[in-house]
């Protein structure tokens, strides 16, 4: 059931990407990213009054916010550090990158979690579980050249690294969070709120030395629907992963090579709503990553 639970987490992921390409495009990022998180935090805010006034009704419905303690709360702060930072390069990246070259990138988180769930939780893959990581670790490197003729430089572009260093702190958050759902024993509305709610604090400081003291900047906002829709999109994609995490047996290698088939979405959907360039010429690696995927979910 965890790895349909994964799937379904993949299906919310590429829609919110294809939304997140949309509200970055063109726009301030780091007020979009505020409207996105706290759009999630507005979603989930009434389950966490509810969990307050109306405990039973909550519960009965499967989404009442446990009361955590103050070292609890320490743990998911870390989690919001991590991600704030991820998120912050990754939609940088975005906007001064096309949607087909950052997705791919991005499809290399897995095999960082692969190393950490070896090495931590000491998940032991089997040879087509190798093959497949490296498999799509080797259609990234074919992505790479792709992206030079689009006139990016993979070891000149600053945004490139940008994107490699979001990649990697979202895949040490994907390790973090299955000591925060396994050892800690959160449910994942608990932790969704409290994230949420860290999220948007460490968020609304770093605007108010970047974005609102500068006029220019605010002039330059535009305020689009997409915004409060990744912020949905990507709620509904962290419940569905947290439930599946919540399974004992769940392997944090194997659903976080589940999520990138997200990719086809992005890839094939987004390089025809955007306009990219060389979409056919993508579809090559863009198979490579999803044999991978295959051989990690049929071994």
């Amino acid at each position: 059931m965890w790895m349909y639970l994964g799937l379904l987490a993949a299906l919310f992921l590429g829609l919110h990407n294809l939304c997140k390409k949309h509200a970055v495009q063109g726009n301030e990022v780091f007020p979009v990213l505020l409207g996105t998180i706290g759009s999630g935090f507005l979603v989930l805010l009434p389950f966490f009054i509810g969990s307050l006034y109306f405990p039973e009704y909550t519960k009965q419905i499967g989404l009442y916010i446990t009361k955590i303690s103050w070292a609890t709360h320490g743990f998911v702060f870390i989690k919001s550090m991590i991600m704030a930072a991820s998120w912050v390069l990754a939609y940088q990246a975005l906007k001064h990158l096309p949607i087909t070259i950052v997705t791919p990138i991005r499809s290399a988180g897995p095999f960082f979690t692969f190393i950490g769930a070896i090495l931590i939780y000491q998940e032991k893959p089997n040879s087509l579980q190798w093959i497949g990581f490296f498999l799509i670790i080797f259609s990234v490197i074919l992505y790479s050249k792709i992206g030079k003729k689009e006139g990016i430089n993979f070891k000149r572009n600053k945004w490139i690294f940008a994107i490699i260093g979001a990649t990697f702190l979202g895949a040490s958050s994907g390790l973090y969070d299955k000591f925060l759902i396994q050892n800690l024993a959160l449910n994942p509305q608990t932790l969704q709120f409290w994230f949420c709610t860290y999220t948007v604090l460490i968020l609304f400081c770093i605007l108010c030395v970047t974005w609102f003291p500068n006029t220019e900047k605010r002039k330059a906002f535009k305020w689009r629907w997409t915004i409060v829709a990744v912020g949905i999109l990507l709620q509904l994609a962290d419940y569905f992963y947290f439930k599946a995490l919540q399974d004992p047996d769940a392997l944090i290698m194997l659903l976080s090579a589940i999520k990138r088939s997200q990719i086809l979405i992005a890839v094939v959907i987004g390089g025809l709503v955007f306009k990219e360039k060389n979409k056919r010429k993508k579809l090559v690696p863009l198979f490579g990553i999803m044999v991978g995927v295959f051989l990690i979910l049929y071994s």
